[in-house]
């Protein structure tokens, strides 16, 4: 099930459990987990992308390794709300994730990045170090936004 309706994503979840978010670019893929309480996500990782077939074994090691119950995956929409070329890749990314077979969450992703490296810049975070951390961090921003409006319901 993928949907971007968080009310029905809850609904797959039945029994609650960790989520895994995904911000998803040509280049990399930023990894964030949630606590099973869906109370704070922590970047983890970020993945060099490869063939697709590479990075679903990838995921699904992760998936196993987490104990894993659904996924969100960033969204990267326009500003005015609309599909880019980069959205309908995300969606095919998306659907091409069904063998995990764990429900999905698209999360509007618009801004992630900025927000993510104002914050870094904030901190006096060098740019190399930003470099390596920012997929990860936009990944646990999708996510905490995510898992905000999940407990917000």
């Amino acid at each position: 099930m993928i949907t971007t309706a968080a009310p029905d994503f809850a609904a797959a979840l039945t029994d609650g459990g960790r989520l895994m978010g995904l911000d998803v670019g040509t280049k990399t893929i930023g990894v964030a987990f949630c606590d099973v309480n869906w109370s704070f996500a922590t970047p983890d990782k970020t993945i060099i992308r490869k063939k697709f077939s590479v990075d679903l074994e990838t995921l699904r090691a992760l998936v196993a390794q987490h104990r894993i119950a659904g996924l969100v995956v960033g969204l990267p929409l326009n500003m005015d709300g609309t599909d880019s070329p980069r959205t309908q890749s995300t969606r095919a990314f998306a659907r091409n994730l069904a063998p995990l077979g764990l429900p999905l969450l698209l999360w509007d992703e618009r801004w992630s990045t900025a927000a993510v490296e104002r914050a870094m810049i904030a901190a006096d975070v060098s740019r190399a170090k930003r470099a390596e951390r920012v997929d990860s961090a936009a990944a646990a921003f999708i996510l905490q936004g995510a898992i905000d409006a999940l407990i917000r319901q």
